[in-house]
């Protein structure tokens, strides 16, 4: 498996940076997945009897993310934090998407925890992965879209390997290399904080209901931490 790791210079930047990397490895995601299908559902029917909402703008959790975007020059409400968006789009549909079983697991924790959520497949990663801050001359090809090629700013937090981009705007938009699909079988999830004091703990629930999901459909499940404390996972 590669490390993980979180440059120093985005450490500093983001000190109550927090992010739990839950690694599934033998995946099986053709067979049926009844508990994530459950946990979606209830998600949605929660939302449906206003028993609950996703977490938006104003909410502290997502707040702290606009300002980061907003510090390496991102404008938060034109390019918005995984998290948001998809709190967004379960508010003015009434679902989520189903993409794919681990897909739809991660999802479903982020939205319900209000934390920005991705995930690798490593068989596609190149060497190690760094959080750190582009140069400008990185490659990026977004999800969905294998012929487009983008650069990023300089200054933005991206998670990159030998190769490129693995994510823009820190948590963004995920890569089209790397995408998890129904036949990834060694996959990363990783679920991120920037207020490690306010809302560690409800990381560290959130990464144990991810893994919870994920367990019995894969040979073998392990969370793993990072922070300014603990600048490498993995490896």
């Amino acid at each position: 498996m590669p490390a993980f790791r979180i440059a120093p210079a985005v450490a500093t930047a983001f000190p109550g940076t927090l992010i739990a990397l839950v690694t599934a490895t033998g995946l099986r995601g053709r067979e049926p997945w009844p508990h994530t299908a459950a946990a979606v559902e209830e998600l949605e029917q929660e939302f449906a009897d206003g028993a609950w909402h996703p977490a938006d703008e104003t909410d502290p959790r997502i707040e702290t993310w606009h300002t980061a975007y907003r510090s390496f020059g991102t404008n938060p409400r034109r390019i918005r934090p995984s998290v948001d968006a998809l709190g967004r789009r379960l508010a003015k549909k009434g679902g989520l998407p189903r993409i794919s079983p681990a897909v739809d697991s991660y999802n479903a924790v982020s939205v319900r925890h209000g934390l920005p959520a991705g995930a690798f497949d490593l068989d596609h990663v190149t060497g190690d992965v760094d959080i750190r801050h582009a140069d400008g001359t990185e490659s990026f090809t977004p999800l969905g879209e294998p012929d487009i090629i983008e650069h990023p700013k300089p200054g933005e937090v991206i998670y990159a390997d030998t190769t490129g981009v693995l994510t823009r705007h820190w948590n963004h938009r995920d890569a089209h290399r790397t995408r998890v699909t129904e036949d990834s079988t060694h996959v990363a999830f990783v679920l991120e904080t920037l207020h490690a004091d306010r809302d560690g703990a409800l990381l560290k629930v959130a990464a144990d209901e991810l893994q919870d999901l994920l367990a019995p459909h894969a040979d073998q499940t392990t969370v793993s931490y990072l922070g300014p404390a603990q600048l490498q996972a993995g490896g």
